[in-house]
């Protein structure tokens, strides 16, 4: 049987970030790799993707899992799977501000949250779009001088490519604006064209004023002005762009059933075109639950055409399985998973140091009896709230050291988490109705 236990030091840094995240019941933003167990054939799949997209295709998954199950984690570890490999990444949640399609500004919103997402390997943070740009105009220069041309001839041929998409001469001339910025040491200019590309001007008289272009970003431009990105990223010398929108249940919750159906209809676009290979170096990953897609109602399967694209291969059944489906099911995790991440998590919490473990091995059963008493099989299905819990324990135990984990077990209290996402949002819009990494475990058994 292959040794879980988890070697090496943390720092600190992670440590308390990966430990407040958690604890809070939400993703940590670094560390991943420190706690991912199990689901090894998805994160193959998904590394295929990338691999897709870096070649200059393009992929579009559906990350479907229960409330609590780790969509949002296994999103984020995908994500950086992606910045190693090379690509540009954008990263969002969609809320009710926040949409695929809008006429009031809602998908503009969500645009301009990409763009301040962005992200490279050299920023993952975000917040990378300005570097991007400037690593386009650098390759540019270094073009230019050794074929003895003027820069703006080199910038100007290299964006030629982008004339052919929706858009994309006025892209190409905020790019030869940011340049002219460059080139002159005008700071504001660069700053208005990183604002435009941003999608943050309101009106085409500022657009026109600030940089000589006719058209700003607005809600019926959001896909297009993605694809001229995941373009122009290839051209600044990355091998693509990752799109990662998560909370995708919110286009379930929505009563207004046409601006419902009209998000459909975006996401079928954006399917259509990545299924068919028409996005250069595109792809998409989408999170939501499994009423966001099967809901004959409201969902995704209330849309024909998407029904038949997205249904369940008829061959898959029992335990046999198809990665390679847009739709991409996140399975349970197995007891023997939740073992070996209660596991790492005491390493992390220790920050690495064997002798700062104040939960022995015998602890780690008794605290997963104790969860499967209590809720039964979700404490591994969806196994949020049993993370919180632990962390807790460990968190009386570091602060307590004369406290005994059997007698702090009889006062954990868990519960299943329920999806507070059901339920419809209340629409203002006018005319609509108001509503209210592989653990290497096969043969490992408890």
């Amino acid at each position: 049987m292959t040794d879980a236990t988890p070697q090496g030091r943390i720092r600190p840094k992670d440590r308390d970030a990966i430990v407040q995240s958690l604890r809070a019941g939400v993703v940590p933003r670094v560390g991943q790799q420190h706690i991912q167990v199990g689901r090894v054939e998805e994160v193959r799949a998904l590394v295929r993707d990338v691999e897709r997209i870096a070649e200059g295709g393009s992929a579009i998954r559906f990350v479907i899992g229960e409330y609590g199950s780790g969509k949002t984690f296994f999103l984020n570890l995908i994500r950086s799977i992606a910045l190693e490999k090379r690509l540009v990444t954008l990263h969002a949640d969609l809320n009710p501000d926040r949409r695929l399609h809008a006429t009031d500004g809602k998908a503009r919103s969500l645009y301009a949250e990409l763009m301040r997402n962005l992200a490279t390997r050299a920023r993952p943070e975000g917040g990378a779009l300005a570097s991007v740009v400037e690593r386009f105009v650098s390759s540019a220069l270094t073009d230019a001088k050794s074929r003895n041309l003027n820069p703006e001839v080199v910038i100007r041929e290299k964006l030629a490519a982008l004339s052919e998409l929706v858009g994309g001469y006025d892209f190409a001339e905020v790019i030869a604006a940011y340049w002219r910025g460059h080139d002159s040491g005008n700071e504001v200019l660069k700053a208005d064209a990183v604002k435009w590309l941003r999608g943050e001007f309101s009106t085409r008289t500022d657009a026109r004023k600030a940089l000589g272009v006719r058209t700003i970003i607005d809600d019926a431009d959001v896909y297009d002005q993605l694809k001229l990105l995941a373009r122009f990223v290839r051209l600044s010398g990355y091998d693509g762009l990752m799109v990662c929108l998560d909370e995708l249940v919110n286009l379930y919750k929505m009563a207004n059933t046409k601006a419902r159906v009209s998000n459909y209809e975006q996401i079928l676009r954006i399917l259509n075109d990545c299924l068919q290979g028409s996005a250069e170096g595109l792809g998409f990953i989408l999170g939501g639950t499994p009423e966001f897609l099967m809901d004959t109602r409201r969902g995704l399967y209330s849309y024909e055409a998407l029904q038949s694209r997205l249904a369940q291969n008829t061959f898959a059944v029992g335990k046999l399985v198809d990665y390679s489906s847009p739709v991409l099911r996140l399975g349970n995790l197995t007891p023997e998973d939740l073992y070996v991440l209660l596991t790492k998590l005491r390493h992390v919490y220790s920050a690495g140091d064997p002798s700062a473990q104040r939960l022995p091995d015998e602890g780690l059963q008794g605290f997963m009896t104790h969860c499967s008493e209590r809720i039964g099989e979700a404490y591994f299905r969806t196994p949020r709230s049993t993370v919180t819990a632990f962390i807790n324990l460990l968190a009386v135990l570091e602060q307590n050291p004369g406290a005994d984990w059997k007698e702090l077990l009889g006062g954990v209290e868990l519960a299943a988490d329920v999806n507070p996402d059901l339920a419809p949002l209340a629409e203002t819009e006018a005319g609509s109705p108001v509503a209210g990494a592989d653990d290497e475990l096969a043969s490992f058994k408890l």
